[in-house]
């Protein structure tokens, strides 16, 4: 699931009663918005509960499930996502059932409470994990042999940790990323989630691995690489006209995007082009241009590289009848 993906990745999703729409949704959304942006299903998921009934969630609206949790011989990840009254959950055939399951699945997720249910089930012995702040001092008493960290999501080995809505939010994105490039995280940040600028103005679509407030340069920024898209500044101008160096942007940008500012603006445009690609009828060469490519062939060899496929087979795959 964090090797680069050809294939369809397949997860099965084990929702406990009283957890948060939210919750399920930020495990869920991000990767439907992945598989509509590429056109084709990078994802498949399965939501099973306990005992197969629908899941209760806290919001008073019940959730279909496709059946009840078996921990058979199934290798895809899973992912346990259980918010509030976690305890009533972790009864002796749970935890049974997730230290069986966890012979064979190549990764297991604990989402908010299910970092919980998972220690109940000793599967983050000897790991780092993180919790829910509100848990925090709790759940590291309780369990000593778990390296508990302070952090918003923690992937360490086959066991990875998110501790709550808006950091499970940022978890899916670096699954994405990893799975299919910063330019698929990027659009798929882009979708929906955003943040105001520092002066309050406009609001700015928030890079996946950036969450919460950046600096007011980064953003101006990024600006400046999405109004110039069609013809890219040099790193030096774009710093300048930032108020920063240049090696203070590659610093802040590595710092606040865990890319350098090349990959940011390359993403930026091979994601504008892909859009162009997929909703005009503008020839390639035109894309190019207007996208700040030297030539249609130059354009062409990126966009494969990023999207492992050309523009003609996005073209043909995403227009074909049925």
């Amino acid at each position: 699931m964090l090797d680069p993906a050809d294939q369809i990745t397949d997860l099965d999703i084990l929702a406990f009663p009283e957890t948060t729409m939210i919750l399920l949704s930020a495990v869920i959304e991000p990767i439907r918005a992945a598989n509509r942006i590429a056109g084709r299903t990078l994802y498949r998921w399965r939501l099973l509960s306990p005992d197969g009934k629908p899941v209760e969630t806290t919001a008073g609206i019940s959730i279909p499930v496709s059946g009840a949790f078996q921990p058979e011989r199934d290798a895809q990840p899973l992912f346990v996502v259980a918010s509030y009254n976690w305890q009533r959950s972790a009864t002796a055939a749970i935890r049974m059932a997730l230290s069986r399951t966890a012979r064979h699945r190549d990764v297991i997720v604990g989402v908010e409470s299910g970092a919980w249910l998972m220690a109940e089930a000793s599967l983050l012995d000897d790991h780092k994990a993180t919790v829910h702040w509100e848990d925090f001092d709790d759940f590291t008493a309780r369990y000593p042999e778990i390296g508990t960290v302070k952090e918003r999501y923690v992937i360490d080995r086959k066991r990875m940790t998110s501790a709550g809505a808006v950091p499970t939010l940022d978890l899916m994105l670096e699954i994405i990323r990893r799975g299919h490039g910063y330019s698929m995280a990027l659009e798929v940040a882009r979708s929906f989630i955003y943040e105001r600028d520092g002066g309050g103005r406009d609001l700015l679509p928030s890079p996946p691995t950036a969450p919460g407030i950046i600096d007011r340069r980064i953003s101006e920024a990024v600006r400046l690489m999405e109004e110039t898209v069609d013809q890219p500044l040099s790193l030096e101008k774009l710093a300048r006209k930032s108020g920063l160096s240049a090696r203070h942007l590659q610093s802040l940008f590595n710092q606040s995007f865990g890319v350098t500012p090349h990959v940011h603006y390359l993403a930026l445009r091979l994601n504008a082009a892909r859009r162009k690609v997929i909703e005009t009828p503008a020839s390639f060469a035109e894309i190019a241009t207007a996208t700040g490519f030297n030539s249609a062939s130059a354009f062409s060899r990126s966009y494969r590289l990023q999207f492992r496929e050309s523009p003609s087979e996005t073209r043909k795959r995403l227009r074909s009848p049925g």
